[in-house]
């Protein structure tokens, strides 16, 4: 066995393997099941065996744009949705009073069961080994990432690396006065990986996120406070879970709601002068939409309460989190600020809440694949790639595995596209635009949201995971089967016609509408925004076929919301027009006249992929993208006719 001293630490080679991934939080334990279910032999390597899918914040999964995007990793092929599905204790449907595009399920975790879980489905997966240790070092050479060396000094080779390393990139948590470097929850830092990415050239950025204190559940007044159930009508993340598996509300665990108020307000004004956000002690840059509570109460001065959600961390635990009381205060305040909240007067504190700073990889530096522009067969995923929240952490790192994995199996890339998924518009924004803030999913970001809906992406994708390999054939024709019940079901309806007549007529000038005059298709009364599925049925001479509640769900948001759903696919072929314009990687930005200065400026720093990429960098104006084409189709025609002498 060949050994290298290195100081007081001797290196040896530990083996080989076909893909490494370095971080057991959400984005890692992705990366890591999807390339080993693909075939390749692989090293899931983490800090703390305890921290795997770990939720050092909130103990939840989902909620807008995010619980699609647990559909969506789901669809795929990936974890997430079926191991909340397992471990939730309680589970809502939010927006139900909205339209599908902005409907979100969203549900409390047992966080312990929910890292256990995780945890025995990687012990248990062929081909993965669950490894505990720091690594310190990337091994490259010419460029090209050949694996990693960790602190005890194992040497393992890889044909691709996926980095996820999260807030544990040089980590440091403020409490008031308190500074010190860690990892999230206490656990260890990663220090001498962020000096190896920066020896590689990488662009570094320095990014903050917070928790907030958690308290003795016995201890708190819950009849001063709101109740907050979960819902009764079975919900799932996962396409698999059967309804029988939902819990019975009885054994759901409620959330109770209470506020802020002036006092709360107060304590906090007088000790902003102790306050790290405000006394210049945080340096990195706070996510803008979940705010510390000190921050809120600077920037919304005229409000006079914000809303407190008292959330459990499990079944086998009293510990309760404090949502909408992120801070780092000094632990004295934070004790005072919880005291001024009704229902929480008497409250016992377990953790005072915090802040931790932590290095991002700026993301402009990422291909679509997630794998780095500056090393080959190098990715990265999650917080490292400067994006908050667990679900978009765990898109990411599907991707990021899934590319990996292709790469050591000697396949091409995977690409969502932004018509694809929310992963596909979270993964764009980022290596289009960068992020000068944690970035957090929202369904405003998605130009194509009806399409892009939490009720149809096993429609949307479960053909994708098919051919990755992610998706049984059992599974992919099941999906099959209810894409085809779908169908014939509309087909149905545009053939079955609702006639003029007394209880047809009852039922429409009920609900202040004019009675019929003609006869009209199934499909078209079914349009109307007082009519559902069931009721429909009533005025149909014709037995229909017994359907499940997913098939009737699809039926109804098809039909219902058919003309904007055909508007939305047109602007989506013109966007996959703009896609197929493929741009080089080596294009010398330099050699078009014409460029503006700051279109050339951001085109080589971004070097984007496709014409439409392109067209989403700012800065970049329509002049700058006219000339682009131009010089592409030049080229083009000059590469044909040099093929053809």
């Amino acid at each position: 066995m060949e050994q290298k001293k290195t100081g007081t630490v001797v290196q040896y080679d530990a083996g080989s393997y076909d893909v490494i991934v370095v971080g057991a939080g959400h984005a890692g334990c992705e990366a890591a099941l999807a390339a080993a279910r693909m075939g390749n032999k692989t090293l899931l390597v983490t800090i703390s065996l305890e921290m795997v899918a770990f939720m050092p914040c909130n103990p939840s999964v989902g909620g807008p744009a995010k619980g699609i995007v647990v559909r969506e990793i789901d669809a795929l092929g990936g974890q997430m949705g079926k191991n909340i599905d397992a471990t939730y204790v309680q589970m809502r449907m939010l927006n139900t009073g909205k339209g599908p595009a902005v409907r979100a399920l969203r549900a409390q975790a047992d966080k312990h069961a929910y890292h256990m879980q995780m945890k025995k489905t990687i012990e248990e997966t062929p081909n993965l080994t669950l490894r505990q240790a720091t690594v310190d070092e990337l091994i490259v050479k010419d460029g090209v990432c050949q694996g990693v060396i960790t602190n005890t000094g194992a040497r393992y080779q890889a044909k691709a690396v996926v980095l996820t390393v999260g807030t544990a990139a040089r980590g440091k948590i403020i409490i008031g006065e308190l500074q010190y470097e860690s990892g999230p929850n206490n656990s260890k830092a990663a220090v001498k990986l962020s000096q190896c990415l920066e020896r590689l050239g990488f662009e570094l950025k320095r990014f903050k996120t917070g928790t907030p204190p958690r308290i003795n559940g016995n201890t708190i007044h819950y009849d001063e406070t709101e109740e907050q159930p979960g819902d009764t009508t079975p919900h799932h993340f996962s396409f698999d879970t059967p309804d029988s598996a939902y819990l019975s509300i009885s054994d759901q665990i409620s959330c109770w709601l209470t506020y802020t108020n002036p006092t709360t307000h107060q304590i906090i004004r007088d000790n902003l002068g102790r306050a790290p956000m405000f006394s210049g002690v945080i340096k990195g840059v706070g996510p803008r939409y979940c705010p510390s509570i000190e921050d809120k109460i600077v920037r919304f001065a005229d409000k006079d309460h914000h809303q407190i959600f008292l959330e459990p961390e499990g079944r086998t635990t009293d510990e309760w989190y404090v949502d909408g009381l992120s801070t780092s205060m000094p632990e004295e305040i934070q004790q005072r600020m919880l005291h001024s909240v009704k229902g929480l007067e008497d409250v016992q504190l377990m953790r005072p809440g915090y802040a931790i700073e932590y290095d991002v990889v700026s993301p402009y530096q990422l291909r679509s694949t997630l794998e780095t522009k500056l090393v080959k067969n190098l990715y990265t995923a999650g917080q490292t790639n400067g994006t908050s929240g667990y679900e978009e952490a765990a898109g990411q790192g599907l991707v990021a595995g899934i590319n990996a994995g292709r790469r050591a199996l000697g396949k091409g890339p995977f690409v969502l596209k932004r018509s694809d998924a929310y992963i596909g518009v979270m993964i764009d924004d980022l290596v289009t635009k960068g992020t000068n803030e944690p970035y957090r999913l929202l369904t405003s970001r998605a130009e194509y949201r009806l399409i892009l809906r939490h009720d149809n992406a096993d429609f949307r994708l479960m053909e994708k995971g098919h051919q990755i390999g992610l998706v049984s054939d059992e599974r992919f024709q099941k999906m099959e089967e209810k894409k085809q019940q779908v169908a014939a079901e509309i087909k149905r309806l545009e053939n079955v016609r609702i006639k003029p007549g007394q209880a047809v007529d009852e039922f429409i000038e009920r609900h202040g509408d004019h009675a019929l005059k003609d006869a009209v298709t199934a499909a078209d009364f079914l349009k109307r925004p007082y009519v559902d599925y069931q009721t429909l049925l009533q005025f149909i001479d014709q037995p229909a076929e017994k359907l499940s509640r997913q098939v009737i769900e699809q039926v109804e948001i098809q039909l219902k919301y058919a003309g904007y759903i055909k508007k939305e696919m047109v602007s989506v072929k013109r966007l996959k027009r703009m896609e197929a314009k493929r741009i080089p990687d080596d294009l010398d930005y330099e050699a078009i006249e014409g460029l503006a200065t700051e279109g050339r400026q951001k085109l080589e720093k971004i070097r984007p992929e496709t014409m439409a990429q392109a067209s989403r960098i700012s800065g970049v104006n329509p002049a700058d993208l006219a000339i682009l084409s131009v010089y592409l189709q030049q080229g083009y025609v000059a590469r044909i006719q040099k093929d053809e002498k």
